[in-house]
């Protein structure tokens, strides 16, 4: 049986106060739930305060370039399909450097499951603004204020992900079950979740997401609207929703893969001729 223990690693070196510690919890508490060992597990992160996450807990870890987390991930998976392959990234790494990714992740269906820490600012290169920062956000690097922010939400129901959910980093037990139901999802999921940065951002607080955040769950929502869903996305303000937004089950990139209609890759036994009649082909 699967614990807690067997996901223990080392103690994070994150702010005291930091969201991500609820999201560590969160996740690991998922992988329990659903009786998944670390060694079935691959964790593909980029560059940031959320990118570390992995290090804190016990599985396959891939450190990808900054923005580059998803093209791994993705491949990866390709590669051996039965793999657990949860992408962990920021909002910058993920919304900034690595936007075309996200798109093309989403429209593709990749089964992956992509974790996003939306903190609004760049936390591990001293506050700058994000692509999520709120509009009016002063730093640094916004000192007139940040322009429109980035809808995440919106942006990958249109990009064509069949699984766009919202987490909240204060509400640890929610955030599990949308892991869980994510992970479960067949194809592309996208979690973005509400991460406080305790030092850099002191708008976006828990304070200030508990006087806002709530649950779709229990409401007459229904995420398989897509129309609907569009709406929902705009949702920002004094009430922001939390849950799954949008759900549409469709074929995964790797069932419209003819390469894997024989097994995984890594399972199979690769003939070196088939190399040179491919190369042949174009010489």
């Amino acid at each position: 049986m699967v614990k807690n223990a067997d996901y223990a690693g080392r103690k994070p070196a994150w702010c005291p106060g930091c969201g991500n510690f609820g999201i560590l919890t969160a996740l690991e508490n998922a992988l329990v739930t659903l009786q998944i060992a670390p060694f079935q597990v691959l964790m593909v992160s980029g560059i940031g305060q959320s990118g570390k996450l992995p290090h804190y807990t016990k599985g396959n870890v891939f450190n990808a370039l900054h923005g580059r987390t998803l093209p791994v991930a993705a491949g990866a998976k390709i590669a051996n399909p039965e793999l657990i392959v949860i992408a962990v990234g920021g909002d910058g790494d993920g919304y900034g450097e690595g936007a075309n990714h996200f798109i093309n992740a989403a429209r593709r269906n990749s089964d992956i499951t992509y974790l996003v820490h939306n903190n609004q600012v760049y936390g591990l290169t001293k506050g700058q603004a994000s692509p999520t920062s709120d509009f009016g956000f002063v730093t640094k690097t916004t000192p007139q204020g940040a322009d429109m922010p980035l809808n995440p939400i919106a942006l990958s129901i249109a990009a064509g992900a069949g699984f766009v959910s919202r987490g909240f980093a204060g509400d640890v037990e929610h955030l599990a079950q949308l892991i869980v139901q994510g992970i479960q999802h067949r194809g592309f999921a996208l979690i973005d979740v509400l991460q406080p940065c305790v030092i850099f951002n002191r708008k976006n607080t828990f304070a200030w997401y508990r006087e806002r955040v709530y649950n779709l769950e229990g409401t007459d929502y229904h995420p398989d609207d897509k129309l609907a869903a569009f709406e929902k996305a705009q949702e920002w303000g004094d009430k922001i929703p939390i849950g799954i937004i949008y759900r549409e089950e469709k074929p995964t990139y790797e069932e419209r893969l003819p390469a894997l209609r024989k097994g995984p890759l890594v399972q199979r036994k690769l003939d070196p001729m088939q190399a040179e009649k491919l190369l042949a082909e174009f010489l």
